[in-house]
């Protein structure tokens, strides 16, 4: 029998003879190796000198004031006048008329508003008039207790020479004597008239609203028609027309803690600051501590009076009060540009930081000062530059950063 032939069914095995499941491999080895080469790139590039962002912390440069260095406590409070009132009248009455406005200066007795007074007014013209007739009485009664007394005098002359009868000088003895009595009661009528219109001076005077003091309107509470009625709640009615204070009695209040009232005693010498101007900074002493405890707050309200005036310091505007262990020279008043000692390190053996701008660490040489606070004071930047904390020793100059988010 004879053998078949398997020559026909050999296998090819070419170079160019792949298995689908050989190709697919084969692909993915080569994408792989792509993908591993980009990134041994990029990490290349972010790891060369001044290559790729580094994250940083960073610091403002700062104002600060050597007076931190003599503070022993800090408190907030609120500015408030000593002496303020609210204006109205004792009388009750239509507003007729009103000088002033907001912000208006006012001296003491100054009229400042009027309310409607033409009954008062007239009140006081009859009153006026009455002392008038009144005194024109009493110069009547003087002339006709001149004439009595002359009459009686005659009178007297010629009894003594049996010229009349006792009875005529009896009768102008009377007469005398009736005069003198009249000029007692319209002397006393005088006195009763003046009276009356000094009432109505009052009544008349009630209707005119004075400033009791020198101050400032703080607020205008009424307009002209409005009914004053002080005493009283109304409807529609007004009680004060102005409110004013005196702004030479200015205080700061400020809390101060149960625990830290040890540190605090009158006339100590403090430092105020006011949230609406930060620059601005006044001496002050503690004038007085209210002997009263908040019970609720465990706090005690501490008066501080201003030493220097400024006339941009308004009532009720927000204050900060540094109690100081001793009052401020003044060679320290001034700002000093100031930073934290860690944004502060050695480059070549200078002072150096690294001020952020453009996204950028610019190496920069400062010359350390004298330690404000927990700050030091430095010089080469200026107030408001944002510097690098903490910088790493690989930190370079103009090497990109990136803040880190906090």
């Amino acid at each position: 029998m004879t053998a078949p032939d398997l020559s026909k069914l050999k296998i090819e095995r070419s170079a160019n003879t792949q298995l689908p499941g050989q190709r697919s491999r084969r692909r993915r080895w080569l994408r792989n190796g792509l993908i591993v080469l980009a990134l041994a790139a990029a990490g290349a590039f972010l790891l060369r000198p001044g290559g790729g962002k580094v994250n940083v912390d960073t610091v403002n440069v700062a104002q600060a004031y050597p007076s931190q260095n003599y503070t022993v406590l800090n408190a907030t409070g609120y500015v408030v006048a000593q002496r303020k009132a609210a204006l109205s009248s004792k009388a009750t009455g239509r507003l007729e008329w009103l000088g002033v406005l907001e912000g208006s200066r006012v001296m003491k007795d100054e009229v400042v508003a009027r309310l409607e007074n033409r009954d008062v007014s007239a009140t006081l013209g009859q009153a006026q008039a009455n002392v008038k007739l009144a005194v024109a009485n009493l110069e009547q009664g003087q002339a006709e207790l001149q004439d009595a007394q002359n009459a009686f005098q005659r009178a007297s002359e010629l009894l003594n020479q049996k010229f009349i009868a006792a009875a005529s000088h009896d009768a102008a003895q009377a007469r005398y004597n009736k005069a003198k009595a009249a000029i007692a009661a319209q002397r006393a009528a005088i006195a009763a008239a003046q009276a009356n219109a000094r009432a109505a001076q009052v009544a008349v005077d009630q209707t005119l609203i004075r400033a009791p003091f020198n101050g400032v309107v703080l607020t205008k509470n009424a307009n002209v028609g409005d009914n004053i009625t002080p005493f009283s709640s109304a409807a529609d009615s007004k009680g004060a027309v102005v409110t004013i204070a005196d702004m030479d009695t200015l205080e700061v209040e400020a809390d101060v803690s149960e625990s830290s009232l040890a540190r605090i005693k009158v006339d100590q010498p403090a430092e105020i600051q006011l949230d609406a101007f930060p620059d601005l900074r006044l001496a002050g002493v503690v004038s007085r501590m209210v002997p009263t405890v908040d019970r609720s707050k465990a706090t005690l309200l501490v008066k501080v009076r201003f030493l220097e005036r400024d006339s941009r310091v308004l009532p009720d505007m927000s204050a900060k009060v540094a109690f100081l262990s001793k009052a401020v020279p003044p060679e320290d008043r001034q700002a000093l540009t100031a930073v934290q000692p860690a944004a502060i390190v050695k480059r070549d053996g200078r002072d150096v930081v690294f001020v952020v701008a453009d996204d950028k660490a610019r190496q920069t040489v400062v010359t350390p000062g004298r330690k404000v606070g927990e700050l030091v004071q430095v010089g080469g930047v200026k107030p408001g530059d944002k510097v690098v904390l903490k910088p790493d020793e690989k930190l370079k100059d103009g090497q990109a950063v990136a803040i880190a988010k906090k």
